[in-house]
């Protein structure tokens, strides 16, 4: 019988010579996630003994995350604006950099909010979190990503103010769906030949329908602009997430479609990352 001392030296010595950045501190979230204790306490416990069944479990992730698995695949949750989000191979991961866009969106109020290819659902069911009267909808074209989004709905105890439907952007709303004070997407914006140049932790390993349009990273923000006018609530809010290089042409796009009011909003590193405009009130 081993240590967990023992096993994380030799966890983050395999995983530093596989070239994972950052090697010890996956080997600590992945101990912690075995032995089910709060990475925050994990030294408390690393001078006990480990069984063999645990320890077996551990160097398997171990060796999973050695060939680039994500680490939230292997533990099957992400945190996402101080929430617990459920994730799968099925879904992108939620990242830090999206909290932009939430931050912005909570801003100002809002009663009716639509997300556009939900995925986790961590963009729409955090705002609802955050707002308790407001209700939602959220569209993926993925029934596996659906699946993802209503567990994390129900995990949330939002599943009377969100509603989730399948299919392509606003062609999943139903049937005379009134209007929203607030649009919400982050689409896949990566241009088909930056594929190549992801980390194999994403290129491999997340969805790439909801990475790329396999041509020039816009096409999402060419039809969400197009139809969004229609959906809006007069005065309601669009914005939507974008890669660092697209704030010019995404913020074109918007003022093209008769949006006002339109921004470009940075991230907490400094780099272009929402889009933001509003329908006129009349």
């Amino acid at each position: 019988m081993t240590t967990g001392s023992v096993l994380l030296a030799g966890a983050a010595r395999t995983l530093s010579d596989a070239g994972i950045p950052d090697a010890a501190r996956d080997a600590r979230r992945l101990l912690a996630h075995v032995l089910g204790v709060a990475p925050g306490r994990l030294t408390l416990v690393l001078p006990d003994p480990i069984e063999a069944g645990p320890a077996s479990r551990y160097e398997t992730l171990i060796s999973r995350r050695a060939a680039r698995e994500p680490v939230s695949h292997l533990t099957g949750r992400r945190e996402f604006y101080g929430r617990a989000f459920h994730v799968t191979s099925d879904v992108l991961d939620p990242r830090p950099e999206t909290e932009t866009l939430v931050a912005e969106a909570l801003s100002a109020p809002f009663a009716r909010v639509l997300d556009l290819g939900t995925g986790t659902g961590c963009i729409l069911l955090t705002l609802l979190a955050e707002r308790a009267t407001a209700t939602g909808i959220g569209t993926d074209l993925s029934e596996a990503a659906l699946a993802v989004a209503t567990r994390n709905r129900d995990a949330l105890g939002l599943d009377a103010r969100a509603t989730l439907g399948q299919g392509s952007w606003f062609e999943a709303l139903p049937e005379g769906s009134e209007p929203f004070d607030l649009i919400v997407s982050n689409p896949p914006y990566i241009a088909l030949d930056e594929m190549a140049g992801l980390s194999p932790e994403v290129r491999d390993h997340e969805p790439h329908m909801a990475l790329t349009d396999g041509g020039d990273g816009l096409a999402a923000y060419r039809a969400i602009t197009r139809d969004a006018p229609a959906h809006l609530a007069p005065g309601g809010r669009l914005m939507v997430e974008i890669g660092p290089t697209q704030g010019p042409a995404v913020a074109a796009l918007m003022t093209g479609a008769g949006l006002a009011d339109v921004t470009v909003l940075q991230d907490l590193d400094g780099r272009d990352r929402v889009v933001a405009g509003r329908l006129q009130a009349v």
